[in-house]
């Protein structure tokens, strides 16, 4: 059986794309992980590696036009990604000559469409991110007794930072900071210890984002993923610390919000409503490449024969990360 993959990014944070619907038969459980952990191999992968595999599907739920699974490169699976499923909605969206329409997710169906391009040539999409939680429970967040946590400080993590936590519906962990500790050494030693499956406060890991404010509704976020380690951009993580920069620090409900991250660029938008909070998250969704090969190569990451025909999309998106500096 042949496997096509379409190697995408969303600010640089890159997965591969697999449709199960093309298939002769879908992929086991078994054959999802360990496809997803060879091809994304940083160092033996297909095509320099990715962050994750997003695995399309047919949904059962009504007017729904597909549904995401999103597999991260140790083999766990995350209930959502925010840039993952921008570069979905674009792929369904060719697939099935949609611009507006809903993707189903872990918890949640989510709307999705295709936007106004961040820049000539990059296709841009925006999703919906929700729901939103701030309960321990969802968080799989066990500090003291608390049942939320805003603003506090965590002494076992650090002796001057403030935390948030917020579920997006995956956990994050939330601090603003200044510049040098923004590009310094404590976001991995944080980040590392609360992903070590050993800790007390997070047992089952969480995503860790330090912010740096650098205007009004202009923000840097660096995140840190369970699952993948430091990334070039995390959807769910730039929608978080969003939500938590109009809570916490001054930001704008209902106006743009510019997130820059280490992949590029960004913009949200956060919503109150009479139950809670949602944000709209808008960036790009570019086609990398796509390649052919035997199911068999796959699940062995045996790649050496493996052809990859590269798009002429990265040109024009690194022209627009360039003409951010």
């Amino acid at each position: 059986m042949d496997v096509t993959l379409t190697k995408v990014h969303g600010s640089e944070n890159d997965f591969f794309i697999l449709d199960q619907t093309k298939l002769a038969h879908r992929l086991s459980e078994a054959e999802l992980k360990q496809a997803t952990q060879q091809v994304t191999d940083r160092k033996s992968g297909l095509a320099g590696g990715a962050d994750g595999v997003l695995y399309v599907d047919d949904s059962s739920h009504p007017q729904v036009s597909g549904k995401m699974r999103v597999i991260n490169a140790d083999g766990s699976e995350a209930s959502m990604c925010g840039n993952g499923i921008r570069t979905v909605a674009r792929y369904l969206s060719e697939q099935k000559q949609q611009t507006d329409f809903k993707i189903e997710t872990m918890y949640a169906d989510l709307n999705v469409k295709q936007a106004a391009d961040l820049a000539p040539e990059v296709k841009t999409f925006q999703a919906e991110i929700s729901p939103v939680s701030f309960q321990a429970t969802d968080l799989g967040m066990h500090v003291a007794d608390l049942t939320e946590l805003h603003h506090v400080k965590l002494p076992a993590l650090s002796k001057s930072l403030f935390f948030t936590a917020v579920a997006v519906p995956n956990p994050h962990l939330i601090s603003f900071v200044d510049h040098a500790t923004l590009l310094g050494p404590e976001l991995g030693r944080i980040a590392g210890y609360l992903n070590d499956g050993q800790n007390p406060y997070f047992p089952d890991g969480v995503n860790v984002s330090f912010v740096e404010v650098l205007g009004q509704n202009h923000i840097f976020v660096r995140t840190f993923e369970r699952g993948v380690g430091f990334t070039n951009a995390c959807g769910t993580g730039m929608s978080a610390a969003s939500l938590i920069y109009v809570l916490e620090q001054g930001g704008d409900f209902e106006q743009l919000i510019t997130v820059r991250n280490p992949g590029g660029m960004v913009k949200t938008l956060v919503h109150q409503t009479d139950t809670g909070y949602w944000m709209e998250l808008i960036g790009n969704a570019t086609f990398v490449g796509t390649a052919t090969l035997s199911l068999d190569d796959l699940l062995a990451g045996n790649f050496s024969q493996t052809k990859f025909k590269v798009s002429d999309e990265q040109p024009a998106y690194q022209a627009f990360v360039n003409n951010l500096k």
